[in-house]
């Protein structure tokens, strides 16, 4: 066949992806004959495009499960997105505001058939971005965790968990999202990096028959309206004596108590803290220890409401209230001054609006007892973090853990199952139908209850509480047929799917969501199966760009990814992003990566189109192409043993430099250099048949990284059946590999390098012969690639001497001199100020080994192959220091 100039992506990899489709490769199911391997993704939102996250997330994936697969196991990649409320809701909205319709018009149904029309046409965009980033999921097992089947599953844990004592219905203090008017879970609080600027504004408070008075320092002067105390410390000296004093609250004109609690720190601020129970968590808990009055001034839509008092505010925005407040408390004479500073501003994780701490009715769950397995074993290591260093992270979190706030205030989600039949928040219900609800509703209430007299719960679940099912899910787990509703666990050896691929292998995902989702599946995996949803978390780093930024779209920092795949083909994307994204460190992408990416295909394609233009001969095989052979087959080994340890050790990005070095430096720079036939002549054989079989082994482990264009030259290798694809081929196993070989090898390119740079640094033609003469104490080994040294560094002859011979260069490898006679030409003065430079570096690294070699503690604390290789450098140095003076002598 005849083999393109160049490497074209655009050829190859819709042509491969759509034929791997179509044999069906990606496709898993049990076979009791393999080792399973599973995966699931993590879901990314139905309303998600690809980003640079879900490129770096997705090819980890892939690599593994490639990988996997080839090692014959079932390898099973579980694909979904999550139907994520918070954000469908808010698109939907979007969607319906251009068609002149608003939600608060529409009825519940009406609604939801809106969100499904939107979510047919959009919602599986990112799925489609990922097979063009070569994603091998099956995707026969597409989930949505608002597919019936999925939705069923969630409502029945949590009728499960409510019988067993761990959900309940609560008033309590949550964070409010303003702008998706919804509760949030504390995890979806996040805050931006380095803080943000604040005002912290002091003001003056009367007290109630006194001159005296109190200054308080407050960011929220909009608040003011809704305290309920002033506090100070008891052992405070400064106002100590105001405890049991009435304050006056300004504009209002309410008088307050002031009241001593130990909470009020001594040395902070101005000793004096206004006390708003409705508005903030810590005055919450003041409030409840001291008994003061809740008045919620600030509406759900982040308004204010007529509890704050005062006409002009009602109706205000928060914000603006704060600035017309702020400018009437200068003008009232109570703003004593104001100041910026730095601080921590809660914000919600779905629309970046400022979180609203507030009181309210909701669900949660107790995350105290039922978390506590899931703490034990990822600090007991029973499961595996990847980087090790997020288990001080996940025991803090688990330490700290608080209850979960479930419920979220939208349509669009698994409904809550409970129904209301009374006034008392008491009369309810939590059934899995309308039906079953009346029962027990009638049973409760000791009265005949109809299904007229019930009303379900306008709420839904936090979209968590659906996803930290999902290993289970994806496998049924919850189907009446495998889940036993009366003991509220996953029935064993029923569910042949379950059995077989869970638990899944490894999770991929990033350490922002360690709390959010994975410690949550954990929980689920032990309440539900009693066993752990997954044996290792890999956690990735943070794409950022050069400057260390995250990537964003409102920041234009962030390039599309599918722009890139264009550009510069999706095995040059892969490759790229995994070059330095070493798990759990953040990943700074720089478009050189990728392009060093897509020259790492062209590379390989020209060593493949050089191999395969060779004119083939019955011809006796040279010498030094047996030695090259040898050679190559101990350091693919040797790169084998090195690429399978890192996989157990989740180190991909050294895994990917393994094989690219391999490649690249071995296969292509020296391999096929040292094999390659003179210009216009054949190549023999047996030397044509071993680098073919090389090249088949190396495109084998350069595929999880590279799919397309290793699955393009193994088929182009030789003629195959149609189902004799890469994806599917037997992974190499490696075998023993001559150190001695290697050594050897090493030796005749360190040589091969110093002639080369030689010639280029003065002027000699690569095509003029030289000889060389070689002063060693171990003849043999040069002896033994003196023929190969002839062909590569172009070598007329080498010779064994015992004195520098006269007008020569000379460089040293080890503690070997060599030197190429020139004649005449040899300027004695700048050979001299190269080998005393080299010199002196030498005897700076020497210091520098010593100075480790004499550090006890890496001494007795390192291993002792490492001390070894350290005391051989010494050693090493030491001879070449001698030899280098040596030379100097000679030349005078």
């Amino acid at each position: 066949m005849e083999i393109s100039t160049k490497y074209d992506p655009t050829l190859t990899e819709d042509k491969w992806y759509s034929y791997w489709l179509e044999k069906g490769f990606f496709k898993a199911s049990v076979n009791p004959e393999k080792e399973p391997y599973s995966i699931v993704i993590p879901p990314p939102n139905v309303t998600g495009v690809l980003h640079m996250g879900h490129m770096l997330n997705n090819t980890i994936q892939d690599v593994l499960i490639r990988k996997a697969r080839m090692e014959g196991k079932e390898a099973c990649w579980v694909p979904g997105t999550d139907h994520a409320s918070i954000a469908t809701e808010a698109k939907v909205v979007a969607m319906l505001r251009e068609k002149g319709i608003k939600k608060s018009d529409l009825s519940r149904d009406e609604f939801m058939k809106y969100a499904w029309e939107w979510k047919e046409k959009y919602g599986g965009i990112i799925l489609e971005q990922l097979k063009k980033l070569g994603a091998s999921c099956d995707w026969d097992r597409t989930a949505f965790t608002m597919d019936e089947d999925y939705y069923n599953g969630v409502i029945k844990v949590f009728i499960d968990l409510y019988k067993k004592g761990f959900i309940y219905r609560g008033l309590r203090m949550i964070n409010w999202d303003c702008e998706a008017k919804t509760a949030l879970s504390n995890e979806e609080v996040i805050y931006k990096e380095g803080g943000e600027t604040a005002t912290l504004y002091y003001v003056q408070y009367g007290i109630k028959d006194s001159v005296e008075s109190v200054t308080i320092a407050t960011v929220r002067p909009e608040t003011i309206l809704g305290d309920a105390a002033i506090a100070v410390n008891p052992k405070d000296e400064r106002h100590a004596h105001l405890i049991g004093k009435k304050a006056i609250v300004p504009f209002v004109n309410r008088e307050i108590p002031i009241i001593g609690d130990d909470y009020v720190e001594l040395d902070f601020g101005t000793g004096c803290l206004k006390v708003t129970p409705a508005h903030d968590p810590n005055d919450y808990e003041i409030g409840q220890r001291h008994n003061l009055e809740v008045i919620d001034t600030i509406n759900l839509d982040g308004t204010l409401n007529e509890a704050c008092g005062v006409e002009k505010y009602v109706g205000m925005d928060r914000f603006a209230c704060r600035k017309q407040i702020v400018k009437d408390l200068k003008e009232a004479g109570f703003l004593i001054k104001q100041e910026d500073f730095n601080t921590r501003i809660g914000r919600s994780e779905r629309t970046s609006s400022v979180v609203e701490p507030k009181l309210s009715l909701q669900w949660f769950i107790k995350m105290k007892e039922i978390s506590r397995t899931a703490h034990k074993v990822v600090m007991e290591d029973e499961i595996l973090l990847h980087p090790p260093k997020f288990k001080n992270t996940y025991n803090h979190w688990m330490d700290n853990v608080r209850d979960w706030c479930i419920s979220r205030q939208l349509w669009w989600g698994q409904r809550i199952p409970a129904f209301y039949y009374g006034e008392s928040e008491d009369d309810y219900v939590v059934a899995a139908s309308i039906e079953e609800a009346v029962t027990l509703a009638t049973e409760k209430s000791g009265r005949d209850i109809t299904a007229e007299d019930l009303k379900q719960d306008e709420d839904v679940l936090d979209t968590w509480a659906s996803s930290w099912l999902f290993p289970l899910s994806v496998f049924d787990a919850f189907n009446d047929e495998y889940f036993d509703q009366e003991t509220g666990k996953i029935i064993p050896g029923k569910n042949p799917e379950l059995d077989y691929f869970y638990p899944t292998d490894t999770l991929v995902t990033a350490p922002e969501i360690l709390f959010f989702w994975v410690a949550r599946m954990i929980i689920a995996g032990y309440e539900y199966k009693g066993e752990k949803p997954f044996k290792n978390v890999y956690l990735t780093g943070i794409v950022r760009d050069k400057q260390r930024r995250k990537m964003s779209k409102s920041l234009g920092n962030s390039p599309d990814p599918l722009d890139l795949i264009k550009e510069f083909g999706a095995d040059g994307v892969r490759t790229g992003m995994l070059f330095s994204s070493p798990a759990g460190n953040d990943l700074l992408f720089d478009e050189k990566l990728v392009e060093q990416g897509r020259n790492f295909a062209n590379k390989i394609w020209n060593a493949f189109r050089l191999v395969k233009g060779w004119e083939i001969k019955d011809l006796t095989q040279p010498e030094e192409n047996q030695l090259a052979i040898d050679w190559f087959e101990s350091r693919f080994n040797q790169a084998l043993t090195e690429l399978e340890d890192h996989f157990s050790k989740y180190r991909l990005s050294d895994a990917l430099m393994t094989v690219y070095k391999l490649v690249w430096n071995d296969f292509c720079s020296w391999y096929l250099e040292w094999i390659k036939p003179a210009y216009e002549q054949p190549i023999d054989q047996q030397t044509y048949e071993q680098t073919i079989a090389f090249f088949e082994k190396v495109v084998k482990i350069l595929h999880p990284f590279m799919p397309f264009i290793t699955e393009e030259i193994w088929h182009a290798i030789s003629e195959r059946d149609e189902l004799d694809c890469l994806i599917t081929a037997e992974w190499p196993k490696a075998g023993t590999f001559d150190e001695k070989v290697i050594k050897s090898a090493e030796l005749l390119f360190e040589v091969t390098s110093n002639i080369r740079n030689l010639r280029s640094g003065k002027g000699i033609s690569p095509r003029e012969t030289l000889d060389l003469s070689i002063k060693t104490t171990d003849q043999s080994t040069f002896e033994e690639i003196a023929s190969s040294l002839e062909k590569m560094a172009n070598v007329s002859k080498v010779e064994f001497v015992s004195e520098k011979p006269e007008n020569s260069f000379s460089f040293v490898i080890q503690t070997n001199e060599l030197f190429v006679p020139v004649g005449d030409t040899i300027d004695v003065e700048a050979e001299k100020k190269k080998l005393t430079e080299e010199l002196e570096y030498t005897k700076g690294f020497m210091k520098s080994v010593e100075k480790k070699l004499s550090n006890e503690r890496f001494v007795n604390n390192a291993p002792e192959k490492v001390v070894e290789m350290e005391r051989k450098k010494l050693a090493d140095a030491q001879a070449k220091i001698t030899a280098l003076e040596e030379s100097l002598t000679a030349l005078g």
